[in-house]
């Protein structure tokens, strides 16, 4: 291609709305311009890097006995009220009516769609395992897209999904698209890491997360000094080590007046305690409707994708003002955990192991020292024996839950996602199968998502420099710049940089041409700003030494190849 019949339209400087790196280098260099908030245009270099990453996830997913199909993104509501998703995903599901007034979705994931195919079309056990994928356009209504195309409303994704007899086997297909993620995340050039992971609105037994290793990420990980656990913040186990104290050493309650002292800190430093003696309270509502109360250390924070779990639903929203006076009887600030019998009560491990606590004394104003769980209050689910359940975020500070030792956090962008679903969407939608004794089966699913746009700006996030990018191999939109200068004053320019290049196409690479009649410099900074690997000079200069100029993209120094030594040097280029 050359570079003055392309339409490569470099900037100076990024948007003023382009606030990271990826957004800044990918605007700059020409790759993507911006539609409206959330929603990118793809030019023809981001493009080409995007298909490059399709490539290499296709090839690895059909290795792994992978089908590709093609479902729609227009999906009816009917679909999604069965599984319970239709208000369960929120606003950030694109709810559409068409001329008849029927309801659909732009779809963020196929679950329900794919699931419904298959109930249609398999009938037999020997009709599975079955593995099914497609690579298309998703939506969702992100309430703050930001980060570029890493988060952004309408965005390139492979969702994948498998169906086996049983339990054993879907374990086998969880493992193998397991594989073939690490192999396409190693063939794109990343340094990533596998976590344990939250399932969310996608729902299912386990799931893990695959994490490209970035300063800039916005997910947290924890992970093992010593083993090999990682996982996700929000899945982040904490251990269960705090003891109840005795019965004999609590103190009598007594309330005391707090006037305008709303928080734990405000209200610790007013009495001179730490906030490891407060039992700190946050009042949610599930489904809207129903109250469900949190119970956390003073110095812990809420992790509401733990609280969600415990509730057993994604459903859950922090309660209003009004709410808190309803069911608690107090402002905010002011709730404590005693005398709130019917309502579901959750409390952190780590509230077990306060003695003679302090929390709000649910009357405005007013808190209360010397509160006790057993005696005080408990922490109870539908009334049932005391509940106490992993719930805070994980600090630095937590050990290892599997084998104790000190943990590690680091930044992390998401890339991929695995999800053992079991039986979630195919009991609900009917999707079963005739066992070898001719009896229904239900069958066993998992879902695995791959974010290709994401990719692509993951990868710049983790390989840049003051420069530009710095491509991966794998995943640039050309390999060779071939920089073309002289050709007007020169008769031998041209010549030599069209066998050079042919010698380039011949040993395999693509090729970006730059004939522009354009400064040296403004080639050079354009190349190492769209962040090709390799860079070939013909110019005056080096033919006079009859040779060209070799550079590779992040080194300081270039090489002088003997033109007639250029296929020679390009085959040994392959076998780096």
């Amino acid at each position: 291609m050359k570079f003055s019949r392309a339409l490569i339209p470099t900037l100076r400087d990024a948007p003023s709305d382009a606030d990271n790196v990826s957004a800044k280098l990918m605007h700059r260099a020409g790759l993507i311009r911006k539609a409206a908030s959330g929603i990118y245009e793809w030019l023809p270099l981001g493009l080409r890097t995007l298909r490059k990453v399709e490539a290499i996830v296709r090839q690895e997913l059909d290795a792994v006995g992978g089908l590709e199909v093609s479902l729609p993104v227009i999906q009816p509501r009917a679909l999604w009220d069965k599984t319970g998703r239709w208000g369960v995903y929120g606003k950030e599901l694109l709810r559409i009516k068409d001329r008849k007034d029927a309801d659909f979705c732009f779809a963020p994931t196929a679950e329900e769609v794919v699931t419904d195919l298959v109930r249609g079309e398999v009938r037999s056990w020997r009709q599975l395992p079955l593995l099914l994928y497609q690579i298309g356009l998703k939506f969702r209504d992100e309430i703050r897209p930001r980060f570029g195309v890493m988060r952004a409303r309408e965005f390139l994704m492979k969702d994948a999904y498998s169906f086996d007899l049983d339990d054993d086997g879907a374990e086998k297909s969880y493992r193998d698209v397991f594989g073939a993620y690490q192999k396409i995340f190693a063939r794109c050039g990343l340094k990533f890491k596998p976590v344990e992971a939250q399932s969310g609105a996608i729902g299912g037994s386990y799931s893990h997360e695959f994490m490209v290793l970035a300063e800039t990420g916005e997910e947290t990980v924890a992970s093992c000094t010593r083993c090999e656990y990682a996982a996700n913040v929000e899945r982040a186990e904490i251990k269960d080590d705090a003891a109840a104290p005795k019965a004999e050493d609590f103190k009598p309650v007594e309330e005391f007046a707090t006037p305008n002292l709303y928080s734990v800190k405000e209200v610790a430093d007013s009495l001179g305690e730490s906030p490891e003696k407060f039992i700190k309270i946050q009042l949610y509502m599930k489904e809207g409707k129903t109250p469900v109360l949190a119970l956390l250390r003073g110095d812990h924070e809420l992790n509401e994708a733990k609280l969600a779990a415990a509730v057993g639903t994604p459903a859950i929203f922090r309660a209003t003002e009004q709410q808190y006076e309803q069911h608690l009887g107090c402002p905010v600030g002011f709730a404590g955990p005693q005398g709130h019998p019917g309502v579901e009560t959750y409390a952190d491990f780590a509230v077990r192991g306060i003695l003679n606590g302090i929390s709000g004394a649910n009357k405005k104003d007013m808190h209360a020292r010397n509160i006790n769980w057993g005696r005080d209050y408990l922490a109870a689910n539908h009334g049932a024996k005391p509940e106490f359940k992993d719930l805070r975020a994980a600090t630095p500070q937590d050990p290892c839950p599997r084998c104790g030792a000190p943990t590690e956090f680091f930044k992390g962008i998401e890339v991929g996602h695995t999800f053992k679903l079991g039986t979630k969407y195919s009991k609900t939608l009917e999707a079963v199968y005739l066992d070898k004794a001719q009896k229904p089966q239900v069958m066993v699913m998992g879902c695995y998502g791959i974010g290709v746009s994401r990719v692509v700006a993951a990868a710049i996030e983790q390989n840049h420099d003051q420069d530009g990018i710095l491509w991966p191999p794998a995943l640039a939109p050309f390999a060779f710049s071939v920089i073309v200068i002289d050709e007007a004053d020169d008769a031998r320019v041209r010549p030599a940089a069209d066998k050079v290049i042919g010698a380039i196409e011949a040993a395999g690479y693509d090729v970006l041409e730059d004939d522009r009649d354009a400064k040296p410099g403004v080639k050079f900074k354009d190349a190492d700003l769209i962040g090709i690997p390799f860079r070939i000079v013909v110019s005056r200069k080096t033919l006079d030494g009859n040779c060209i100029e070799f550079k590779r993209r992040g080194s300081r120094d270039a090489e002088r190849w003997p033109l007639d030594e250029v296929p020679a040097r390009l085959a040994a280029l392959t076998r780096l």
